[in-house]
């Protein structure tokens, strides 16, 4: 899109065709023709006598109105080439400045595309280099628990109560660590989304958090003087824990639970796990949560909100470790059938508004056409663009 064109200076204007045609008439002093005879003798002889008188002063007037006539022309005949000739000069240049302006914008397109392609591959790399980082700290802490003669339990597998060797399930564990630090968020951005849920443990104690990941949630709660142990499947998850000096031990929540003395616990948590478990699973779960809680004692279950289509496509599916997906009510449904009351459903991580479909301005001109393309654009951002998240939350009677 080309710049607006500069204005046009205004035309000089000719010279005074009746200013010059005045002094053409008058610079004669004594040019005047009476009418009578014996005035025109008089005039005749005065004008011999003061021509005489006057020569001089003629000649200077006579000398001037023919240098105007001469000198105003051509100045503005000059001044008209001048500015002709300026004005091509300043077109020629502005021709030039939109032409090195459309390369330098074809250029920054070039670049810009550069640009993107480096940063993806930049990306790509920083989450290998991660993952293989994970995957070599991992390895480091196997290799020396087998040289310590120990035998490594791992809960990857069905047969992991039974403690075996290393297996590579447990040796690529560090890649799920890789898969959240890029897909999940950075630790600062869980402990910001999950310290919404602090005020339903305040003074707590003995609080479960069932899939304790990298332990934000943990960390959360040791600061607020809540004593709480987290478990976890993935051994690197529980590892980046315990450098924390946090509370956390590799073991399956079902099993763990059952291990727990009814009534032990006051509170439990679990953020992003109910949408890896089977149904029977869960509900299996959920018995035994109830049964372990003490009266009182609060459940918090966050996962993905399905009935937003954007968290669904874009962050359920991603992860292949998901079984199914929850709907609010029905997990809802679920906490009632097994015993919790007040159960309510809190949604978290909303779409942000900017990036929504955006109502038309109302004209009075449109009338009911735009009331009904806005209640259509509301029923579309309920249904794509509504809370990427929600926790269900109730209490042990």
């Amino acid at each position: 899109m080309s710049e607006p064109q500069p204005p046009r200076p205004a035309p000089i204007p000719p010279p005074d065709r009746q200013q010059i045609e005045r002094l053409n008439a008058t610079f004669n002093l004594t040019a005047f023709s009476p009418e009578s005879n014996w005035r025109r003798r008089l005039v005749r002889h005065m004008d011999y006598v003061i021509s005489r008188l006057l020569f001089r002063q003629r000649e200077f007037n006579a000398a001037v109105v023919d240098h105007l006539n001469r000198r105003g022309v051509e100045t503005h005949e000059a001044s008209v080439r001048a500015m002709d000739w300026t004005e091509t000069r300043v077109e020629g240049a502005l021709d030039e400045l939109r032409r090195y302006e459309q390369s330098l914008m074809a250029r920054d397109q070039r670049n810009a595309g550069a640009l993107a392609a480096l940063t993806a591959a930049h990306e790509e790399m920083q989450a290998s280099m991660s993952g293989l980082h994970q995957g070599v700290q991992h390895l480091k802490r196997e290799v020396a628990k087998l040289a310590e003669g120990g035998v490594v339990r791992t809960t990857d597998t069905p047969a992991a109560s039974e403690g075996l060797p290393v297996s590579r399930e447990s040796l690529d564990s560090h890649q799920y660590v890789g898969f959240e630090d890029q897909f999940r968020g950075s630790q600062e951005d869980i402990h910001r989304r999950v310290s919404g849920y602090l005020p339903f443990f305040t003074g707590a104690r003995d609080v479960l958090d069932i899939g304790c990941g990298r332990g934000e949630f943990l960390s959360l709660l040791r600061d607020e003087g809540v004593t709480a142990r987290g478990i976890d499947l993935n051994g690197a998850m529980v590892d980046v824990c315990r450098q924390q000096g946090l509370d956390a031990s590799n073991a399956d929540a079902l099993s763990y639970l059952r291990a727990q003395p009814d009534g032990s616990l006051g509170g439990l948590f679990a953020a992003q796990v109910v949408e890896h478990l089977e149904p029977g699973y869960l509900t299996a779960l959920l018995g035994e949560a109830f049964d372990k809680l003490r009266p009182g004692s609060p459940i918090v279950l966050e996962t993905i909100n399905p009935a937003c289509w954007f968290a669904f496509f874009e962050s359920y599916i991603r992860d292949i470790t998901h079984v199914r997906p929850l709907h609010p009510d029905t997990l809802k449904y679920l906490l009632i059938a097994s015993g919790f009351q007040h159960v309510d459903i809190r949604y978290s991580a909303p779409y942000p508004e900017h990036d929504k479909l955006q109502p038309i301005a109302p004209h009075a001109s449109l009338g009911n056409a735009v009331d009904t393309l806005n209640a259509n654009v509301e029923r579309l951002n309920r249904l794509l663009f509504t809370w990427l998240d929600y926790a269900a939350i109730g209490r042990r009677p």
